[in-house]
């Protein structure tokens, strides 16, 4: 599965974009809050992914954050949402917004968005207002043991961390490795810190 893309962006549209990575370009549907925090075209892009599998297609779903992934995956566990309604959610509502919404039981608000009924809004409520409290701070488990790990609190012991984990690694060696090289004195970018931890995890 793919969790994460770096590449160039060579075409956005509102609801989309295609990544160049290393020559192969992919599209990637987006929510209209993600949209707004791209650069030009041409310029560097990285995003966390979701990727959907159906009978007949492979959707990738892109997120500028982590936190506004996990929050989509819990909108798309509630029944009724699905991997394009998710994303129709997040254009109209920023993650925030939605939160708030979902732990203060606001209807109101909820069936304000385009697509979400009454009947929708009472199941997010019922079913997210326990699992959503771990994200009201805006940090997740993940990215508070990345930010301390990281003793700067950016985003790549994170990203590397995702990375291996999506290549088959287990999430405790994955975090040994990357930490080893840390350590060690490692350039501190993606690139380098996976290439110090596999050739750590290869040993």
């Amino acid at each position: 599965m793919i969790a994460f893309l770096s590449g160039k962006l060579i075409e956005k549209q509102a609801n989309s974009v295609i990544v160049d990575v290393g020559g192969v370009g992919y599209e990637v549907s987006i929510p209209l809050s993600t949209f707004s925090e791209l650069g030009e075209l041409g310029s560097d892009v990285q995003l966390r992914i979701y990727t959907n599998v159906r009978e007949d297609a492979i959707q990738l779903f892109g997120f500028k954050t982590a936190r506004e992934r996990d929050i989509y995956l819990k909108l798309i566990s509630v029944q009724g949402i699905g991997a394009k309604s998710g994303i129709a959610m997040l254009s109209g509502m920023n993650a925030d917004e939605i939160v708030a919404a979902i732990r203060t039981e606001n209807l109101a608000k909820l069936t304000a968005i385009p697509g979400v009924g009454r009947k929708t809004a009472e199941r997010l409520v019922v079913e997210l207002r326990d699992k959503i409290n771990e994200l009201a701070s805006g940090v997740t488990a993940e990215a508070s043991m990345a930010a301390a790990a990281s003793m700067g609190g950016d985003s790549v012991f994170d990203d590397a961390l995702s990375a291996l984990i999506n290549l088959g690694y287990q999430k405790n060696a994955a975090e040994k490795a990357l930490l080893q090289a840390r350590q060690d004195g490692v350039e501190p970018s993606v690139q380098k810190m996976l290439k110090a931890a596999l050739q750590r995890l290869a040993k």
